[in-house]
């Protein structure tokens, strides 16, 4: 789960990492309140929406008067902001984060996230910080530097050496630094976080460390261990049909293609994908019900994948294994009748009980396509919907 700017800096200031001064508004209002009284000009308007790239698309901007914080917020509350980052389609802005503004002598780059390759913790640091930190990463990965911690022994005081002299702190921000990454650290930790991350973490002009920025994403397989972190969740910033998935336990992901996918097993789910693309096709959504997946869980993941208006053909995938193929064949038929098939779906199917699934899906009276094995079901339907 993913959480705007400012809900992150709420985090910070609870384990004592420094931030600016500042607050949220959802008007024009609030927003020249705040302004006049933070300790002066200039100050940043910053646009709070789930993604990055913000300060290249227009979404951080400096006002030095209240009139221009007026003028500033009316435009961007309301309006789409495009990034690298939302694609095309963009990201509505429905609130602002008015900081002061900080007399900012170098960018850094920080983060803490969980490397799955080796189990272990990962702090991230480089000098290089600031909106071009993908470029740095690309093609000068040198200058990242990677301190890893094994999380049953937890951050010592040689990771935390190890990544200030990675950023060159100069000695007045030495100790700052040292005390603020096991706070940062511990909030990582204490909140089941995939990613922490600061970019910029600035160095001032009077050598004060301070989070300019920060982003927060949460393990939603730990979020029944924190339902306080529910409140943050905005769904404004969500797919419509992401959050009716999530009614229902589906793993969905919408794409930009059109051709729908129902699928038991995340890398069954992955390999479908891919074998749609090498057919010609492009993939209108990621679907794995899962392989515990009831007639219902079915039913409702047919019923998503026909409800998205880009899906001109759909191709189910079931290895029939914990979720029998008759149960999948009769969840196909129940939405099929429900909502109405106006476009072509081809089945392919293997394993338990795959005789009495076909036989359900033969005797439905339902247009469908079977398909001999996978690669003749990718192909099959990339040609239909072509």
């Amino acid at each position: 789960m993913k959480i705007h700017e400012y809900q992150a800096k709420g985090l910070f200031r609870k384990y004592e990492v420094p931030v600016p001064d500042g607050g949220v508004a959802f008007d024009v209002e609030t927003a020249v309140e705040t302004a006049g009284r933070l300790s002066g000009f200039p100050v940043v308007v910053k646009a709070q929406i789930h993604a990055g790239g913000r300060g290249k698309g227009g979404g951080v901007q400096l006002a030095r008067s209240l009139k221009e914080v007026d003028q500033i917020v009316q435009k961007m509350i309301g309006t789409t902001l495009v990034t690298h980052q939302t694609g095309s389609q963009g990201r509505r802005v429905g609130k602002v984060l008015v900081e002061e503004g900080l007399a900012i002598a170098e960018e850094l780059y920080l983060s803490i996230i969980a490397d799955r390759s080796t189990a272990k913790i990962v702090v991230m640091a480089s000098r290089a910080g600031g909106m071009d930190i993908e470029t740095v990463a690309a093609k000068t990965p040198e200058k990242i530097v990677k301190v890893y911690i094994n999380p049953l022994d937890g951050i010592r005081a040689y990771h935390c050496r190890q990544a200030a002299y990675a950023l060159g702190l100069p000695k007045e921000a030495m100790k700052p630094f040292l005390a603020m990454l096991p706070r940062l650290y511990r909030l990582f930790v204490d909140y089941d976080c995939s990613l922490v991350e600061i970019n910029p973490l600035v160095l001032t002009a009077g050598q004060r460390l301070v989070a300019l920025d920060a982003k927060i994403n949460f393990d939603d397989s730990a979020l029944f261990r924190h339902p306080d972190l529910l409140e943050y969740r905005d769904l404004t910033e969500e797919d419509p049909l992401e959050i009716e998935a999530s009614k229902y336990n589906l793993n969905y992901i919408n794409l930009d293609g059109n051709i729908g996918n129902m699928v038991n097993g995340a890398g069954l789910a992955m390999a479908t994908m891919d074998l749609i693309k090498r057919a010609g096709g492009e993939p209108a959504n990621f679907l794995d019900v899962g392989g515990g997946a009831s007639t219902e869980m079915v039913e409702n993941g047919f019923r998503i994948i026909l409800s998205d208006e880009k899906v001109k053909g759909i191709l189910i995938n079931i290895f029939g294994g914990i979720l029998r193929c008759d149960v999948l064949a009769e969840g196909v038929v129940q939405a099929a009748k429900k909502t109405g098939i106006t476009v072509p779906v081809v089945v392919r199917m293997e394993g338990t009980n795959v005789e009495e699934g076909r036989r359900i899906l033969a005797e439905s009276g339902l247009n469908l396509i079977t398909a001999v094995d996978l690669k003749d079901a990718a192909a099959k339907v990339a040609e239909l919907v072509a």
